[in-house]
């Protein structure tokens, strides 16, 4: 799945930790890391905040487009 990949690059190039990504997004470590690996899909509300974190649109996160840079 595109979403577990793009999340763990985007990740890593903050330079942060699972750990680290899933107290930002005030979720448990562990349903940040079934993101990553599993690739379990979140919900509406942490896709948003996922996306504003990284600062890439949900199309790029959902492997609907190549472009990360959001459509202002």
């Amino acid at each position: 799945m595109i979403f577990n990949e793009r999340l763990k690059a985007l990740r890593k190039e903050k330079g942060l930790t699972q750990e680290e990504t899933a107290l930002y997004l005030k979720i448990a470590h562990r349903n940040y890391q079934r993101l990553e690996a599993d690739g379990n899909t979140p919900n509406f509300s942490n896709l948003i905040q996922i996306a504003d974190f990284f600062a890439v649109s949900m199309d790029y996160l959902a492997g609907r487009t190549d472009k990360r840079e959001l459509n202002q």
